[in-house]
């Protein structure tokens, strides 16, 4: 079984976690592609979709499930999207795609996070995977420096504007082992919008496609 089928095994189980009539959130990202593509088979049971991106609201669109703006709907019952590495907190690295900021708006918005992967993703400290950071432009060497002396290596994300006009640096060498403590240290450096962990704010239930089937992770209470 390759990596893609076992990111829409993911995917589909996480339909049996839609059980309103409401708004799903939804986010960014190959195996989202995969969840939006299940959620077209019951959009006649659901309000709509708010979108973490420009991209996915339009796969939305082309299968006819309303995009709606979170302005106007409130609070989301689940949001379901992707991640880069994920813990056994299921405290998350995303970003990968760029789209980190609406979806941890999305997903702070929602009383369930349901978080859809294949196994690799699942692994015992988070940083292998390059830690995004959507900065405003004309921070972005002033805060790179101030990475640097956080231990980080950030490397610019060249030619990439995120859909909120801003830029990337992609840190590389953390092995995070205070995800929540990292999280807020790196808002905290003026200039960044926000980064792609998931730490305060993390999955609720964690998907996993394998080649036995998927598996269900649940977040530590």
């Amino acid at each position: 079984m390759t990596a893609d089928e076992m990111k829409k095994q993911a995917a589909w189980a996480a339909l049996e976690h839609i059980n309103t009539d409401g708004v799903v959130g939804v986010g960014t990202g190959s195996t989202v592609n995969h969840f939006i593509d299940a959620l077209a088979t019951i959009k006649g049971r659901i309000e709509g979709a708010v979108s973490s991106s420009i991209v996915s609201a339009k796969r939305l669109e082309e299968h006819g499930i309303p995009v709606l703006d979170l302005n106007n709907v409130g609070q989301i019952a689940v949001y379901v999207d992707g991640a880069d590495e994920s813990n056994h907190n299921l405290q998350l690295i995303k970003g990968g795609g760029g789209a980190l900021t609406r979806e941890k708006i999305i997903a702070a918005a929602s009383d369930k996070f349901v978080c859809i992967a294949d196994e690799s993703k699942l692994v015992d400290i988070l940083g292998s995977f390059p830690l995004p950071v959507e900065v405003v432009p004309m921070s972005r060497s002033y805060v790179a420096r101030e990475i640097v002396k956080m231990g980080g290596q950030p490397v610019y994300r060249d030619g990439f504007i995120t859909d909120n006009s801003n830029v990337i640096l992609d840190v590389h060498g953390l092995e995070i082992m205070e995800p929540i403590a990292l999280e807020k240290a790196l808002n905290n450096i003026v200039g960044v919008v926000t980064n792609g962990l998931f730490a305060m704010r993390p999955a609720d239930v964690l998907l996993l496609g394998s080649e036995s089937g998927t598996k269900t992770v649940l977040a530590k209470k």
